[in-house]
């Protein structure tokens, strides 16, 4: 090979090498691998900024499409703020694989932590850790009461429950029976909602829960569930949906089997949203959802900044029919 050639060769190296440097320096966002157990990749969020101000963890339960949603919510809302987020979430409901994930984030030592909590009690020790070690803790979804978190961004579920009550005895008038699928059986929120609802049923009405389940994170347990409760109570009249994963599951099922009895959930998720425009959900109780990526943001910069948060920032709820879409959405 002549000299010519190889100076060539060696030029148009060169300038492959600036160009890939100048890509990643530009001002998108970066994406980066971390390791096989975080579903989400870390972001960076900043567009003016090769250095962000502050790094902000989000830990979620598990991989789901609603916790993709939620996440847009927050990049829309740190876009213009120089903010490197870290989005974290076990593979599937796994208490272990989340409190090693916040662990990480505690060796980090991010400047905030968000967490939808899977179990309440074995959370306790690690959040009150991080917020010893001056990094603010924030609960989304569900609480962690007995730890020195923050501040709690959701509704009351007692009080959902008490509505999902009232809602089953609008559509049964008094009378009937109905099925119940659970997701973890240690989940105090569920448990909560769970309250609500029967003791709503017990002073109002005659309406029974014939049967409960809980399909522990499993979604094939969840669909298993159903066709055994199915196949033992032929006459239901409602199958109540109590988390993410048995809203997809009854789905599926009423989808498979052209079910026309009434399925109603708790959580405005994509599947429920698209299980009620398809007729296999009759209703939903949303917790504005759509409103939860900014609370999360706000609360988590406010504490970092060491500003006063709520401790109970109340999302609300309400019932969303298939009449509603258009206006949730």
């Amino acid at each position: 090979m002549g000299n010519y050639t190889k100076l060539l060769f060696a030029s148009l190296f060169a300038v492959a090498i600036i160009i890939i440097y100048a890509i990643s320096q530009s001002g998108s966002p970066s994406v980066q691998v971390t390791d096989s157990l975080d579903v989400y990749p870390d972001r960076q969020l900043d567009e003016n900024d090769s250095v962000p101000n502050m790094t902000l963890a989000i830990i979620y339960p598990f991989a789901n499409p609603f916790y993709e949603m939620i996440t847009t919510q927050i990049e829309q809302t740190v876009q213009s703020q120089s903010i490197h987020l870290i989005v974290k979430s076990p593979d599937e409901l796994n208490s272990d694989q989340q409190i090693r994930m916040l662990e990480s984030m505690i060796k980090q030592k991010v400047d905030g932590i968000a967490i939808s909590p899977i179990d309440p009690i074995a959370l306790v020790p690690h959040i009150n850790k991080a917020v010893e070690q001056g990094i603010p803790v924030v609960c989304f979804e569900a609480d962690v009461p007995g730890s020195k978190r923050l501040s709690f961004i959701g509704a009351d579920p007692y009080q959902e429950g008490i509505l999902m009550g009232e809602m089953i005895d609008d559509r049964l008038s008094d009378t009937g029976m109905i099925m119940v699928e659970g997701g973890l059986n240690a989940s105090l929120h569920q448990q909560r909602r769970l309250d609500g609802m029967l003791d709503y049923l017990k002073s109002n009405t005659t309406i029974k829960m014939i049967e409960l389940r809980y399909h522990e994170g499993m979604k094939a347990q969840a669909l298993a569930d159903l066709e055994e409760m199915i196949s033992s109570h032929p006459h239901f009249n409602i199958l109540v949906n109590m988390d993410l994963i048995s809203t997809s599951a009854a789905s599926l099922v009423w989808k498979a089997k052209g079910l026309s009895r009434m399925s109603v959930a708790f959580g405005m998720s994509p599947d429920a949203i698209e299980a009620l425009q398809n007729g296999q959900l009759t209703t939903i109780i949303s917790e504005n959802e759509s409103k939860w990526g900014e609370s999360i943001v706000t609360q988590l910069v406010n504490a970092a900044n060491g500003m006063p948060v709520t401790s109970w920032l109340d999302t609300g709820f309400q019932e969303v029919t298939v009449g509603d879409l258009e206006e949730q959405l």
